[in-house]
């Protein structure tokens, strides 16, 4: 069974001026900005909502389901900003981070101006290094 999130030839930046609400598109920016710098990648669009950056492929022993996805990236959804950044090891970074949530491999966050934003850079290079290290990285 096959992904249905795929990488697409939208630009992120169009994307994200699309974005209806004037925080989420500044917040979108700055993390767009802070994720090219850390990883070092260009932004690529998965499925209408996802930027993602780098690109691993999985394999679900539970489901029997493989394809390929972002190795990090986020989404500036309308109810939060969605990180994908969790990954899996603990991170005592994100006690210190502010308010936010997290699920299996995402961090939830309202607005970035919630949260100590110089903290974000290392949390982002956490789940890179991670993903590179235990994942089947694409080049």
């Amino acid at each position: 069974m096959e992904n249905k999130t795929q990488p697409t030839n939208v630009d992120p930046r169009e994307f994200i001026n699309s974005i209806e609400s004037e925080q989420k598109r500044k917040d979108a920016f700055i993390l767009l900005e802070m994720f090219e710098k850390v990883t070092g990648e260009k932004p690529v669009m998965w499925g209408p909502t996802i930027i993602g950056f780098g690109k691993y492929h999985y394999k679900s022993d539970r489901s029997r389901c493989e394809g390929d996805w972002p190795l990090t990236g986020f989404s500036p959804r309308k109810a939060n900003l969605t990180l994908y950044v969790i990954c899996g090891e603990p991170n005592p970074l994100l006690e210190k981070l502010g308010k936010h949530k997290t699920g299996v491999s995402c961090l939830y966050i309202n607005k970035l101006a919630d949260v100590d934003t110089g903290l974000l850079p290392e949390i982002i290079k956490h789940a890179w290094d991670y993903g590179n290290k235990n994942f089947e990285v694409i080049k």
